[in-house]
C-alpha cells in the first residue's frame, strides 16, 4: 500500500469552534468569526428534545451561508445507533457541508457505514465526493483500533481526512486525571498523532475546557503544536487567536522555509540529496517539509484576505 505522508489537500484547521445548532445568537455570530473550521454540533450541546429543532435551524443557516471565504464548515452527528443519527444525515443532505463528524468512533465499520450511507443517498452527486469524514477519537475502544480506523482514509470511498481527539469523554471512561499539562494523556496524544500521520490524515488536540484561562489554553495549544496536531478544537470565540496564533507560521519559520526551498532551488544543488545552510546539514526531505509550509502561509495570507 503507498503510504506518503500527505495524500489529502493542504487545509488550514488552525482553528475548529465548536457552535452548538441550537443557538441562533451562535450560528448568525459564526459567519465572522476568525476561526479556520466551524463545527455546527449536533449531539453534546443540543438536549434530546432540542434534536429537531436544531436541525431545522442548521439547514435554514446553511441554505444562506457564504461558502467561498476558505472556511470549512462541517456538522458532527449523533452516533448512528440511536435515534438522531440517521435523522442527522438527512439533515447533512440539505447542508451539505464540508465534513460530517463522527462521534464516538471505536471501530473502522463506523467510518465506512456513514461513507456508504452518504453514497447511497446520492451525496457524490453535489461535488467531488460530496462530504468528507472526520472521527472523534473519544473511547478506549477507539484508541485500541486506531491504526484500522485511520487506514479507512486509504480506502476507495473512505473519505477520512481527519481524526479528532475528545478527551472529556476519554478521560469519564478511562478515569485519566485531568491535570494541567496531561502528563497522564500524553501518550495516548501522541497515538492519534502518530497513527494520523501513517495514513496521511489531518489530526486535532481536544478541547480546553477553561476559556477563562487564557495562559492554560496558549501553554495546552503550544503543547499541541509540538505534539504535530494541526490545531485545536475550541469552545469559545475568544479562544481563536490563540490558536491560530500557536499553530500558524512565524516570520522566522517561514523566512527559514524560504531559504531551504531556494537552497535546494539553486542549480548548484540540482543534483544533491543534501545542503548546507549557515552551517546545517539539511536533507531534501526538509525541501519537502519547507514547501509544505509555505503553502500554508499562502493559505493564511488568503484566509486574511477572504475573511
Amino acid at each position: 500500500m503507498n503510504r506518503t505522508p500527505h495524500h489529502h489537500p493542504l487545509r488550514l484547521r488552525r482553528s475548529v469552534l465548536s457552535v452548538p445548532a441550537i443557538n441562533a445568537r451562535a450560528l448568525a455570530k459564526s459567519v465572522a468569526l476568525d476561526c479556520d473550521v466551524v463545527l455546527f454540533d449536533l449531539e453534546d450541546s443540543v438536549l434530546p428534545e432540542k434534536k429537531a429543532e436544531a436541525r431545522a435551524a442548521l439547514i435554514a443557516h446553511f441554505a444562506t451561508l457564504e461558502r467561498s471565504t476558505g472556511r470549512e464548515h462541517v456538522i458532527r452527528i449523533n452516533p448512528l445507533d440511536g435515534p438522531d443519527g440517521v435523522l442527522d444525515l438527512e439533515a447533512v443532505l440539505d447542508c451539505m457541508p464540508d465534513a460530517v463528524v463522527l462521534p464516538k468512533v471505536s471501530e473502522p465499520q463506523d467510518i465506512l457505514t456513514v461513507a456508504d450511507w452518504l453514497s447511497e443517498a446520492g451525496a457524490d452527486d453535489d461535488r467531488d465526493w460530496g462530504p468528507r469524514l472526520w472521527a472523534m477519537i473519544e473511547t478506549a475502544a477507539g484508541l485500541l483500533n486506531l491504526a484500522a480506523i485511520a487506514e479507512t482514509g486509504r480506502t476507495e470511498g473512505g473519505r477520512l481526512d481527519c481524526l479528532v481527539v475528545g478527551l472529556n469523554d476519554l478521560r469519564k471512561e478511562t478515569g485519566i486525571a485531568d491535570i494541567p499539562g496531561r502528563p497522564y494523556l500524553t501518550p495516548l496524544l501522541l497515538q492519534v498523532v502518530v497513527a494520523a500521520r501513517a495514513y496521511g490524515l489531518d489530526v486535532i488536540d481536544a478541547v480546553f475546557n477553561d476559556f477563562a484561562d487564557a495562559d492554560g489554553l496558549e501553554a495546552e495549544c503550544r503543547q499541541g503544536r509540538q505534539m504535530g496536531f494541526d490545531g485545536k478544537m475550541l469552545i469559545h470565540p475568544a479562544q481563536i487567536d490563540a490558536a491560530n496564533a500557536a499553530y500558524g507560521v512565524t516570520e522566522a519559520e517561514a523566512a527559514e522555509a524560504l531559504a531551504v526551498v531556494a537552497a535546494f532551488a539553486a542549480p548548484e544543488n540540482a543534483d544533491k540529496a543534501v545542503v548546507t545552510i549557515a552551517g546545517r546539514m539539511v536533507e531534501k526531505l526538509h525541501a519537502d517539509q519547507a514547501s509544505r509550509l509555505l503553502a500554508k502561509v499562502d493559505l493564511i495570507t488568503e484566509r486574511k484576505r477572504t475573511a
